[in-house]
């Protein structure tokens, strides 16, 4: 006997629908094994601007398309750098769209952490599969932060990048004590005459009048990498990316005389592709760059030397000074050389490698333990 279905009336004027099937939704996505590969070079308001890998697939042949994200993807999974599958319409034709599909493996990746409110210590994503991270320091207005430098080198060997320092508005103030402060580190820098209205290098002198500012020697490094340029706001990144990619058009601004502080003149990251080849990547200015996510381990990477000799730490060492049995101490201690004089010059360029190390475990400790002194 088959049950009648209880619809809540006795009245068999009315009608049913039969119910839906509860079948449930697959996991499995599409390969799209057909899907084409480009770099993502801007995000703008959920609009992504692509460079494709073979630019001859767009019809003006620059490989420059406009994609948005598939679902599945996720909020802020794709960042300016990353290398993305495509499919959909990838012309570059006004007002067509690709999508991307998935995000391909990445060869390194600068993060930063939240430092305040309800996110404090959450990672974020800044740039994927860059080779260099430019530490843009000011000599002067504003003063020089040794301690967000710090910061910026914790984040170059967490994400496997090297460091370089580039030093601006060195006709302001001596540049030697930011290089010595950072060479035993082995972190390469670079001086530079530029900063924002310098009449030094304003584009009214003509080229073979204009002093050397030591943007050709930026230029020899950067040229073939994928750079990512950070500073905070008012040392002159704007100023040296318009030196390094004519037709760049940065805006650039100007140090407030009572706070000593930049205004924000770049808004979004970019990447700009050098006349040399490889990219630039702007950034916009901060006050902070929070790093509470890397640990000692992550910062011995950038140190090979000193990895090897930490593998003889007693199991958990935080390496910071005064750790019982750090085998950092001993080998700082004990290096050779062919006399007296040459040990003592040794041991001393060790004790400053291993001091300029744990200077850089600051920042992860304190976030580890606020109360640390």
């Amino acid at each position: 006997m088959t049950r009648r279905r209880d619809i809540g009336t006795d009245d068999p004027r009315v009608r049913v629908r039969p119910g839906r099937g509860s079948r449930p939704r697959t996991k499995q996505r599409p390969a799209h094994n057909d899907a084409v590969i480009g770099t993502v070079i801007r995000i703008d308001r959920g609009h992504y601007r692509i460079r494709l890998a073979d630019p001859s697939l767009t019809e003006d042949g620059t490989g420059d398309i406009t994609a948005m994200k598939a679902r599945e993807l996720g909020r802020g999974r794709v960042v300016v750098g990353d290398r993305v599958g495509l499919v959909g319409d990838i012309s570059g034709r006004r007002d067509t769209r690709a999508r991307m599909v998935r995000v391909e493996e990445r060869r390194t990746l600068l993060r930063r952490s939240a430092e305040d409110g309800d996110a404090a210590g959450s990672q974020k994503p800044v740039v994927a599969n860059a080779d260099l991270l430019v530490i843009v320091v000011a000599v002067a207005d504003p003063a020089p932060r040794p301690r967000m430098i710090d910061r910026y080198l914790v984040a170059a060997y967490d994400a496997g990048m090297e460091p370089l320092i580039v030093l601006t508005k060195t006709d302001l103030a001596d540049a030697a004590p930011l290089t010595e402060l950072y060479s035993p580190l082995g972190v390469r820098c670079l001086a530079t005459r530029l900063h924002p209205h310098n009449p030094e290098t304003g584009p009214s002198q003509a080229d073979d009048e204009r002093p050397d500012d030591g943007v050709e020697a930026v230029r020899q490094v950067l040229d073939g990498t994928v750079s990512v340029l950070v500073g905070h706001s008012g040392v002159g990144k704007s100023t040296l990316i318009n030196a390094l990619v004519p037709g760049a058009d940065r805006a650039t601004g100007h140090v407030n005389e009572v706070t000593g502080r930049g205004r924000h003149t770049s808004t979004s990251l970019q990447a700009l592709e050098l006349p040399g080849g490889g990219w630039v990547i702007d950034t916009p200015g901060v006050r902070s760059f929070g790093v509470s996510h890397v640990g000692s381990a992550d910062i011995l990477r950038g140190f090979p030397d000193l990895a090897r000799v930490a593998e003889d730490c007693p199991r958990g060492c935080t390496h910071e000074e005064g750790v019982v049995d750090c085998a950092l101490d001993e080998w700082a201690s004990t290096a050779d050389g062919p006399d007296a004089s040459g040990a003592s010059a040794a041991r001393e360029e060790r004790r400053a490698r291993v001091e300029s190390f744990r200077r850089l475990l600051a920042p992860s400790l304190e976030a580890e333990d606020p109360t640390r002194p």
